[in-house]
């Protein structure tokens, strides 16, 4: 975990040379900058610090396609229908935060959520089984994997993840982005296989609330979690296993 100073906007005796004023930092936050020697301190092994130009590279270009298929009327089942960026750092955050488990995702599409969460692997030395039904998009997630260098984290399953699941025990981390009528399905799989403080996040549930509907409203009452709606990207459906 990385180490943060952070300094304030008074003056400090004794700690800049002639006691001057750091400068100030527009944000909202009143988080301020960290002076060049307290830069030192930090540690490169966060996350999102200096992540693999590879990892990098293949996510702009899936990002670029994402775009590009939204606009120029591509097909439902041809388009990638990934996650945000930021929905894509929220979910290595839960991912690294779980006891020790196995990690699951339903819904590969071309592995651009995966490759978020192969950062959390490399923090945890952990490993990810992903689950994707689409030939298509099996052979585009291979591609993503082989060039972002993750083959070593990620085990990609070219299965129907309704069958898959009830071979899995012991989950601590499962995100669900597939199609929509299968996750009250994969959610009552899952949940029952999940350790104690298991998280399972569940993808669109602000933009498709009323198709998940059920299956919000079973996890929202579900005695087995704690489960809420956070706004992040298309929504985010987290529940932790009690």
């Amino acid at each position: 975990m990385a180490t943060l100073y952070l300094a304030s906007t008074h003056n400090i005796p004794g700690k800049f040379k002639n006691d001057e004023k750091i400068p100030s930092f527009c944000c909202e936050c009143g988080i301020q900058p960290i002076p060049n020697e307290g830069l030192k301190t930090l540690r490169s092994d966060s996350m999102f610090t200096d992540i693999p130009t590879a990892i990098l590279n293949r996510m702009k270009f899936l990002e670029e396609k994402d775009e590009k298929d939204r606009k120029d009327g591509t097909s439902h089942w041809h388009r990638l229908r990934q996650i945000t960026p930021d929905t894509g750092r929220f979910i290595a955050l839960m991912a690294a935060a779980t006891p020790k488990g196995n990690w699951i995702e339903v819904g590969t599409s071309a592995g651009y959520s995966s490759l978020w969460i192969s950062l959390a692997c490399r923090q945890l030395s952990n490993t990810l089984t992903t689950y994707e039904i689409f030939p298509a998009k099996v052979e585009q997630a291979h591609e993503t994997f082989s060039e972002a260098g993750v083959e070593d984290v990620i085990h990609l399953v070219e299965e129907d993840a309704l069958k898959g699941l009830k071979e899995i025990n012991d989950v601590s981390f499962c995100f669900l982005d597939a199609e929509k009528d299968v996750y009250l399905r994969c959610y009552e799989l899952v949940i029952p296989r999940m350790v104690s403080g298991g998280i399972l996040i569940a993808d669109n549930a602000t933009t498709h609330k009323e198709d998940l509907s059920m299956m919000i409203g079973r996890a929202l009452t579900d005695e087995r979690v704690d489960a809420m709606v956070v706004p992040v990207g298309k929504g985010e459906l987290v529940c932790r296993k009690i």
